[in-house]
């Protein structure tokens, strides 16, 4: 087939998180973006999907919040931390947040991301195209102009005034642009389950031990997801090893909970998701941008990966007019976004690093501090605050200064453990 060439104001390579919320935001100011992503449709996996305050935001700003399904999303409140063995260590209280974004919100898989996909499907000013893999780089001298596609209707060209490469940990326009990329695989990974619960849980429980984790979240119904720390390329190993070797190592940990794992018949009940972590000197280049993982994944203890990609998106569709404006597309021009940015995503990935650290632990004098540590939360409304509203993805900087540190590892008192957060509550 000859080749084509369109004209876009953006090109986007990745329907993804960043990716489809970026479409959606351009789109909405009649900003025209084609939107290119090499799998065949909308992703159908099964994979847990947390909605954090600030996802929300994003969600209502575009109009989507509300366009979620009622039977396919559940609000949870009360996450609790706990002790491998099933004794209780810190509650945490989504009600403490502000209105209306005072909720987690768990989803059925790839709910919300559908729902997003449908609302960009919707919009004039967007193009998305599946089947569709990056190729190259169009390039005038050292700027970038637009890109190459391969796809069902062979060779593309696309010009676009700006590209954003929003297409993963392994981006290809990433490694095009030749931006270095430090990767490190953690290694540890999680096994995801979905299982059906005889009675409703409610709320969500999350076991720490030795070299142990494993979190339950409740969705619609009596569907319960599960994630599980496993060693890095050990599902198969895990398989070899039965179900009923794996339900009782779960029951193990969360005795009160061994029916439900009953509750696990088959592995295609299940998934692998692998943990890894992007760091880059930069994230733009004359005429192209890097958005999410592509930029800077992050480990999922920080709660936040999906979330950074989402504001990421909703950062650069603010800026992004102005640089069409005035025909600036320059990495210059473009390192706004960046500034405004990285702070954030840089708190969150050492942030989780920490987490990794003390969380994952098998030395018994870490998992001591730990424990200490999330016991004085339990006590210190204030420091509670802190950690809650990180997670949530409303505070920009570290939730512990030194001194913090210090007092939540019990080691000095704090005078002001009973401060409220400054925002009321909501029923």
């Amino acid at each position: 087939m000859a080749d084509s060439t369109e004209q876009a104001d953006v090109a986007v390579v990745g329907a993804g998180g960043g990716g489809a919320v970026l479409a959606l935001a351009l789109a909405k100011q009649g900003i025209s973006t084609v939107v290119l992503d090499q799998a065949a449709g909308p992703p159908q996996g099964l994979r847990g999907e947390i909605l954090q305050p600030n996802g929300q935001q994003v969600l209502d700003r575009l109009g989507v919040l509300q366009s979620l399904p009622a039977n396919a999303t559940r609000t949870v409140r009360h996450f609790h931390f706990c002790r491998a063995g099933g004794k209780r260590l810190c509650s945490i209280d989504y009600n403490d947040l502000p209105a209306p974004y005072n909720r987690a919100i768990v989803t059925l898989p790839n709910v919300a991301h559908h729902a997003i996909v449908a609302a960009v499907q919707q919009q004039q000013s967007a193009t998305l195209r599946y089947g569709t893999s990056f190729a190259g780089l169009l390039r005038e001298g050292n700027k970038v102009v637009g890109l190459t596609t391969q796809g069902p209707e062979g060779t593309r060209t696309i010009r676009a005034k700006i590209v954003v490469g929003a297409d993963g940990v392994f981006s290809k326009v990433r490694e095009a642009l030749q931006i270095p990329a430090d990767l490190h695989r953690y290694p540890d990974g999680y096994l995801i389950a979905i299982l059906e619960s005889e009675e409703p849980i409610s709320e969500s429980f999350y076991y720490v031990g030795h070299k142990t984790i494993l979190g339950l979240f409740p969705a619609t119904g009596n569907k319960v997801y599960l994630f599980y720390m496993i060693p890095s390329g050990s599902m198969e190993a895990v398989k070899q090893r039965g179900i009923p070797a794996l339900q009782q190592a779960w029951s193990q940990i969360a005795p009160q909970f061994a029916g439900l794992f009953r509750g696990l018949r088959d592995w295609s009940q299940t998934a692998y998701m692998p943990t890894g972590r992007v760091r880059t000197p930069t994230w733009v280049a004359d005429g192209a941008v890097l958005i999410g993982d592509a930029a800077h994944a992050m480990n999922p203890h920080a709660s936040q990966g999906r979330m950074q990609a989402m504001v990421d998106a909703m950062a650069l569709s603010d800026l992004l007019p102005g640089c069409l404006a005035d025909k600036d597309y320059s990495a210059k021009r473009l390192k706004e976004f960046e500034r405004i940015r990285r702070p954030h995503v840089t708190m969150l990935q050492q942030l989780a690093d920490q987490q990794v650290f003390y969380w994952n632990t098998g030395n018994p004098v870490v998992a001591f501090l730990r424990d200490r540590v999330f016991q004085t939360l339990d006590r210190n409304a204030r420091l509670r605050y802190q950690v809650l509203s990180t997670t949530a993805g409303l505070r920009k900087t570290a939730p512990f200064d030194l001194i913090d540190r210090v007092i939540a590892a019990g080691f000095i008192p704090d005078c002001r453990a009973n401060e409220t957060s400054p925002h009321p509550k909501s029923s």
